[in-house]
């Protein structure tokens, strides 16, 4: 540390020592001393969004006549480099930071201003140029929606049709095996695997409709309302210019947010998007359970499916193979919902004009779709692909089943229907013996009454 180089910088409040490799300034160095909190910077996908909502922040005051062509088009290849991962380095300031994200704003507009200087041979200022017509309380809640959406598209809804159609091809190949079914994680009526894993298959593709349903909020931008919504030092026109930019460099159908002062002052678009996020992580924690119920054993559990074997399962126990991946699944889906918390918090603190937890917001909210996205392929891919039946563990739960009699009350009753199961479970006997002793009933009309396959379509079974 001694021998490392420092260069002087100065703003506003003076001078400052800034390491003599780094590509931003004063504010950012500032930020670094002032945050020490948690060692987290912001995210790779907040930091690629950001500089694309600069590079169109530039595209727009250029078109507006703004800027000359050449700070312009510095601006913009600048901020391309940011959005392409390319100074990832030379954004170091804590999440937890400046409630409006000022550090992180001023960090981009230091960064891409260094970088277009030196590549334009011309002096272009953080605030002067980069940020023009701009304020970070117009550029993080902007780069909040559009970190979100495209993480949304390009990730998490792929994974999600990959993990239904995994679900979906696996109930097709398993529909003709009948099993117990559980409620209460008692003995029920029976169902096939089909009817199970399509019932997960349709958990997950309706929380993909929700998620899809907020992706329309999401598009509204409010950048363009500058300090506090009333769009002080744009242009009139920069808020439509700048959505029709950042369009051109996404391809989403972006637009100016209709009342920008919501935009500012709240998070209730996030809010919502991570309660569908919520939703999810519950489908995909039931799912994960479920997989671990059904694993369950080999011997003294469920013992109806025998999940891949990724690896030992003990230090201690040889042989033992656990459900890694549901366990996995299910933890990233536990902290989702706790990201929820923090962000339902966090757009509570919308102080007036302003809200000033949004580093915090950002933050989970992208964390939240990062986890869902790689936990659905890796239940998809590592779970729910390779799983194999034990068939004959599960017929003979499902012979021994006294529930089944519930096909037999039209014809004898309830309560002598409960009779027959309580006997056939204490003898532990197939329930067809115990009603053909007790109903005279011959075993032909038994079997074709208590068949569990002909159960599981429901109805009245005539």
């Amino acid at each position: 540390m001694a021998d490392k180089k420092f260069r002087t910088e100065r703003d506003s409040m003076g001078e400052l020592q800034v390491p003599a490799d780094a590509l931003y300034g004063a504010q950012t160095q500032r930020a670094v001393n002032n945050f020490p909190i948690s060692g987290i910077p912001m995210s790779r996908s907040f930091i690629r969004a950001l500089g694309l909502v600069k590079g169109a922040c530039a595209a727009a005051n250029y078109r507006l006549d703004l800027l000359d062509e050449k700070l312009g088009a510095a601006i913009q290849d600048a901020a391309e480099a940011v959005a392409e991962g390319q100074y990832d380095d030379h954004f170091p300031i804590d999440v937890f930071q400046t409630g409006s994200g000022t550090s992180t704003n001023m960090n981009a507009n230091e960064v891409i201003a260094h970088i277009a200087s030196d590549n334009s041979g011309e002096k272009i200022h953080p605030n002067d140029h980069v940020n023009m017509s701009q304020s970070s309380n117009d550029v993080i809640p902007t780069t909040i929606h559009v970190s979100a959406y495209l993480e949304i598209e390009e990730k998490l809804l792929p994974a999600l049709n990959h993990l239904t159609s995994t679900i979906e091809k696996r109930a097709e190949e398993l529909k003709d095996i009948t099993k117990t079914g559980r409620t209460h994680l008692m003995d029920a009526m029976p169902v096939t695997f089909g009817q199970e894993l399509n019932a997960w298959a349709t958990q997950i593709r309706q929380c993909m409709y929700r998620i899809q349903a907020g992706l329309t909020r999401l598009r509204a931008l409010p950048q363009g309302g500058t300090a506090v919504g009333t769009g002080i030092n744009a242009h009139p026109e920069f808020g439509e210019r700048f959505a029709a930019a950042i369009k051109a460099r996404t391809g989403i159908a972006f637009t100016p947010m209709d009342n920008k002062f919501v935009g500012l002052a709240s998070q209730d678009v996030a809010v919502e998007m991570s309660g569908q996020l919520k939703t999810l992580a519950v489908a995909l924690m039931k799912i994960s359970n479920d997989l671990r119920w059904m694993n369950s054993g080999p011997l003294a559990g469920l013992g109806e499916i025998a999940l891949p074997a990724l690896q030992p399962g003990s230090s201690i126990m040889p042989g033992k193979v656990n459900p890694v991946i549901p366990e996995a699944v299910a933890m990233a889906c536990a902290q989702v919902i706790g990201n929820d918390t923090t962000i339902t918090i966090g757009a509570q603190s919308g102080n007036f004009q302003l809200n000033v937890m949004l580093p915090v917001i950002a933050y989970n909210l992208l964390q939240s779709i990062e986890l869902l996205a790689n936990g659905a392929r890796t239940l998809a891919d590592l779970a729910i692909e390779g799983f194999t039946v034990n068939q004959e563990s599960i017929k003979s739960a499902l012979d021994k089943n006294p529930i089944l009699i519930t096909a037999l009350n039209r014809v004898i009753g309830y309560e002598k229907g409960a009779a027959i199961a309580k006997k056939a479970y204490a003898e532990g006997r197939a329930v067809i013996e115990v009603a053909k002793e007790e109903t005279g009933m011959s075993e032909k009309e038994l079997k074709e009454l208590l068949d569990p396959a002909r159960l599981t379509q429901g109805g009245i079974n005539d």
